[in-house]
């Protein structure tokens, strides 16, 4: 299946199973939210989640753009992404997790075609609030899927230190070569696919937790790592989705793999940012854009300090913004981005000479680190790559 036929796949399920798709929010939460992007597919419903009536109903389905960058480290595995679409379905108050877990099986098998053989969950063990979630475990059972119960919060799921909470249970699929082995918690090739929460309580500030009037049902599956698996590839990289970006950045720019892979993700991400309205800044959103594009820069001007993002493809920037459902003009996109290339510059000419000003410049200290970060806004990362274009020991 390619990417349209997959989305489509999983939509008209859900809507003959009586959900009404919804369409997909800003990247942007809308004013009082203190959350920075919309990172998963039921943020921007958590209000209805919380009790209050949807226009469309009780049971919902859709695909969310979210962004998060908790994982910037991974970013560059087979699995990881910073800017990604979210396949979900909802039920606000209506059928239970079980329910859930049995039109997922039913989905994942049957319309959407994977072996169930190579299907693995685990579901909330329980802690010294929640006992065990046996309701999943036994549906589990039934259906003929191995699975593994976790203790701590492992199969627990929250907004935030507060707010709506509860178990959720993850379907996992196997991505080696060889036959399925180990589990979820032993064995790094089962990964993730598919997430289904029992939204049963509210955890307040004190840590305790009081039942929800309205329990609801959030599942979420990342589209891209879906992809992965039905088109039998090695990582998201290599999935149609990215099929325009592996065509036209290698000949524009000799990169590595991972190299390629990071470059890829934080421009991808980097146009949604701007398509949904935000500029690089010193600060919140603003800043996560800047970073992920210096982050690229870095890692261009590393081996050639001529090459320029200015040089990008239009057609990476209408897929993307094509993709992500985002009307914001190609120019503007690249406006913004030349605008970021070239301050950055300016920051490294200034830097050079900071640099050149220290006692020690080829040693330095944790505390020259801090200095150069916060007095002239260069992070140790642009330091120790690029400025020096020597070695750089850091006494600790």
């Amino acid at each position: 299946m390619d990417v349209n036929q997959t989305i489509d796949t999983f939509t008209s399920f859900f809507r003959e199973h009586d959900h009404q798709q919804i369409p997909s929010s800003s990247l942007v939460p809308p004013p009082g939210d203190p959350v920075l992007f919309t990172t998963s597919g039921m943020h921007p419903l958590t209000r209805y989640i919380e009790g209050r009536p949807h226009p469309l109903g009780r049971r919902l389905t859709g695909l969310q753009r979210c962004l998060r960058t908790t994982d910037l480290d991974e970013t560059g595995d087979d699995s990881h992404l910073t800017v990604f679409q979210m396949l979900g379905s909802w039920s606000l108050g209506d059928y239970d997790g079980p329910q859930s877990l049995r039109w997922g099986h039913e989905l994942l098998t049957g319309g959407l075609g994977v072996n169930p053989g190579l299907l693995y969950a685990t579901v909330f063990g329980g802690d010294g609030q929640v006992g065990p979630d046996v309701g999943s475990q036994r549906t589990w059972t039934e259906l003929g899927v191995p699975v593994e119960l976790t203790s701590g919060e492992e199969n627990w799921w929250s907004n935030g230190p507060t707010g709506p909470c509860g178990p959720d249970s993850e379907i996992f699929v196997w991505t080696g070569q060889q036959p399925p082995s180990g589990s979820p918690m032993t064995d790094d090739r089962w990964v993730e696919l598919w997430n289904h929460v029992t939204m049963r309580y509210r955890r307040l500030d004190d840590g305790s937790l009081i039942p929800l009037d309205q329990p609801s049902v959030d599942t979420g599956m990342g589209l891209e790592r879906l992809l992965m698996v039905l088109q039998g590839r090695r990582s998201v990289f290599d999935t149609d989705i990215f099929r325009p970006w592996r065509s036209e950045l290698p000949g524009l720019w000799q990169l590595d793999e991972r190299t390629l892979r990071i470059t890829s993700d934080h421009l991808r991400a980097g146009i949604a940012i701007i398509g949904d309205g935000v500029l690089p800044s010193s600060t919140g959103r603003g800043y996560v854009l800047r970073r992920l594009l210096r982050r690229v820069l870095t890692l261009l001007w590393r081996d050639d300090s001529s090459r320029s993002v200015g040089d990008l493809p239009t057609v990476l920037i209408e897929h993307t913004l094509d993709r992500f459902g985002q009307g914001t003009e190609v120019g503007l996109v690249r406006g913004v981005l030349g605008g970021e290339q070239r301050r950055f510059g300016e920051l490294l000419v200034r830097g050079r000479k900071v640099l050149g000003q220290l006692k020690s410049p080829g040693r330095l200290t944790e505390t020259d680190l801090r200095y150069l970060h916060e007095t002239h806004g260069l992070p140790p990362e642009l330091v120790t790559e690029l400025l020096t274009g020597q070695q750089v020991t850091i006494d600790r």
